[in-house]
């Protein structure tokens, strides 16, 4: 059993987070067990929700992305709506307080204390109708994860995710993907292109055939919803992850997945029994970075 230490301004404050208690303890974990993943060159699966896209987390998961750090992403539409709208006008640092009638009347959408200009929804319909045009000319039907590759392929910003993705052929699966602005992209489409459709089930074989072909599995996820229970899901193919890292403010006592601890999962097979994993009740916003920063340091990431 380790020691609780004090912190000591003398020495790199990332190096001693496993030692301090609480959370920052947990940060410790996550980092050790992420290293091991990368160690037991496990398949790594990477969770995100679409509001971590939104903030600025974005330029670390595209990071991740342009190092091949993993293998597969699962996450949300809003997640591919962010994406292709940051790349084209920048988000504001609003007000947790701000009065919501008045930022509607100005065309200002809020998530938390960041604004999103109703400019940018203009610019992204412009964007996915004309791209919808060239895709259709060759085919009418689509898995959701060739529509986030395709979409990363017309992205040259080196912030963006889904252009790493796409430059370096990790999978994004999206299985809500009609859930989101891109969604409305795809109703307005459809009432002048009948055929047009999206294949959702093709992604599952695709990443099935992933789950099933990995060694050893290991998913990092952030926050809950759908893309949390997609990855673990798809896991149960093979009696479930071999580790874990889950980073989350949601609580449990609700029943609900997003705050459904790692122990919970073992009970469905999602996580193998003997499966190594941290909870970290954090931000991810503030715990990713500093994972990210602890890796980076180690010459992990």
């Amino acid at each position: 059993m380790d020691s609780i230490k004090d912190f000591s301004m003398e020495r790199p404050v990332l190096e001693q987070f496993g030692s301090v208690g609480f959370q920052a303890s947990n940060i410790g974990e996550a980092v050790s067990l992420i290293e091991k993943m990368k160690r037991e060159k496990a398949t790594i699966f990477l969770s995100f929700t679409a509001n971590l896209i939104a903030s600025g987390l974005r330029g670390i998961i595209a990071e991740i992305c342009r190092k091949k750090f993993v293998d597969a992403i699962i996450t949300t539409a809003g997640s591919i709506d962010h994406d292709i709208i940051k790349t084209l006008l920048p988000y504001q640092k609003g007000s947790f307080g701000a009065d919501d009638a008045e930022l509607h009347k100005k065309g200002i959408s809020r998530i938390g204390n960041i604004f999103v200009p109703a400019k940018g929804f203009e610019l992204l319909e412009g964007e996915m109708q004309k791209w919808l045009e060239e895709w259709c000319s060759k085919k009418s039907c689509f898995p959701p994860s060739e529509i986030s590759a395709l979409a990363g392929s017309k992205l040259e910003s080196p912030q963006s995710f889904l252009h790493w993705c796409s430059k370096n052929k990790i999978p994004v699966f999206c299985p809500g993907i009609t859930d989101g602005a891109i969604g409305l992209q795809f109703y307005f489409f459809l009432q002048q292109h009948k055929d047009f459709c999206i294949n959702a089930a093709a992604d599952l074989t695709k990443l099935g055939q992933i789950v099933l072909d990995a060694d050893k599995t290991g998913g990092i996820v952030l926050g809950g919803g759908i893309s949390k229970h997609h990855l673990i899901g798809a896991n149960i193919l093979r009696d479930g992850l071999d580790y874990a890292v889950y980073i989350s403010t949601a609580t449990e006592l609700d029943g609900s997945l997003s705050g459904a601890r790692t122990h919970e999962a073992k009970s469905w097979g999602k996580l193998r029994e003997k499966a190594e994993n941290v909870n970290v009740f954090c931000d991810a916003t503030i715990a990713f970075p500093l994972i990210a920063e602890s890796l980076r340091k180690k010459k992990i990431l």
